[in-house]
């Protein structure tokens, strides 16, 4: 794991821990992300994060609002994958970049309790994640 990507969880986890964002936190955040941060903050301000719980399991997965003027939604997994374009672009293929902004506004609206909470079977979970 890189310098970068330890630096990052350490914020993520005092973010967790307290449910709140300190300026110096949003400040290495910034630094970090950039342009996809705030990009992420726009999303989570807009509510465009759901997180869709199957029970009685409790496995999840993020339905993020893009950001163009066609509002599509990508399904994520937080710290480990995105759906949408960038992420393969970005991440995957070219190595620019930690993770997209759909990953980033899931993990900042669940720090700070800014989750759409959506519950659903677990069998109605399993058919969402099939279409990925």
């Amino acid at each position: 794991m890189s310098a970068s990507n330890l630096v990052a969880e350490a914020i993520w986890k005092e973010i967790e821990s307290t449910s709140s964002i300190t300026d110096e936190q949003l400040s290495i955040l910034h630094f970090l992300f950039g342009k996809n941060f705030e990009r992420a903050t726009r999303i989570v301000d807009q509510s465009g994060v759901k997180r869709i719980s199957g029970e009685p399991s409790g496995r999840c997965v993020f339905q993020v609002v893009g950001e163009s003027r066609t509002k599509e939604e990508y399904f994520c997994f937080a710290e480990h994958y995105c759906a949408c374009y960038s992420f393969f672009y970005d991440i995957v293929n070219r190595g620019e970049q930690l993770c997209c902004k759909h990953q980033l506004a899931a993990r900042l609206a669940v720090s700070v309790g800014a989750c759409v909470e959506v519950k659903v079977s677990d069998e109605q979970l399993a058919l969402l994640l099939s279409k990925l």
